[in-house]
């Protein structure tokens, strides 16, 4: 198992999120989706060797990041809760979500990253889905998120490629094109 500095990881996990808040505009009420394995960012295969220490700075590192621009997260958990997600009780009510019942833990399902944000947000809930309403996200480690954006879903290529040991894959919507070859698009939107 490789050594990463909580420090260096968070900071990595703020700039990630904060490029990306950048590059798909998001603004106050829009949604931010992260999947994270954080036994690859130790550089373990996916699921083996979590870490609440390493969760817990990923987590300090993307939520400084969205809240300065009052953007809400969604955390993703494992495949054996079903990919379900951790939100604000707020977030599940505004955007119209349906609970689920179970708490995300590391050693058993929902994994590090999961738990930390249940741990760590206000007033935390579990919904199945985000019905593909969120504006970005983050995955960290290839744990699959594209399910949860907004189609269309666009790839950002930002100044990071890794967090720790793991590939990162950064993505935004966009409004889906309609009109073909007449119409004339909003580049603020592209």
């Amino acid at each position: 198992m490789a050594e990463v500095d909580p420090a260096v990881i968070r900071e990595q996990a703020f700039k990630a999120a904060d490029e990306i808040c950048e590059a798909g505009k998001l603004t106050s009420g829009q949604l931010f989706v992260v999947g994270c394995s954080t036994s690859e960012v130790l550089g373990e295969k996916i699921g083996t060797h979590y870490s609440m220490d390493v969760a817990k700075a990923l987590y300090s590192g993307i939520a400084e990041a969205l809240s300065k621009r009052g953007v809400l997260l969604a955390a993703q958990c494992c495949e054996h809760l079903n990919r379900a997600l951790v939100v604000e009780r707020g977030t599940m009510v505004k955007y119209r979500l349906e609970q689920v019942n179970a708490i995300p833990r590391p050693e058993h399902a929902g994994g590090a990253f999961a738990a930390t944000a249940w741990q760590k947000m206000k007033d935390p809930c579990l919904v199945e889905s985000l019905e593909a309403q969120a504006d970005a996200g983050l995955d960290i480690g290839c744990t699959l998120i594209g399910m949860h954006i907004h189609p269309v879903v666009v790839p950002l290529r930002i100044s990071l490629d890794m967090i720790g040991n793991a590939r990162i894959v950064c993505a935004r919507r966009r409004p889906k094109y309609v009109g073909g070859a007449r119409a004339i698009y909003d580049e603020k939107l592209m």
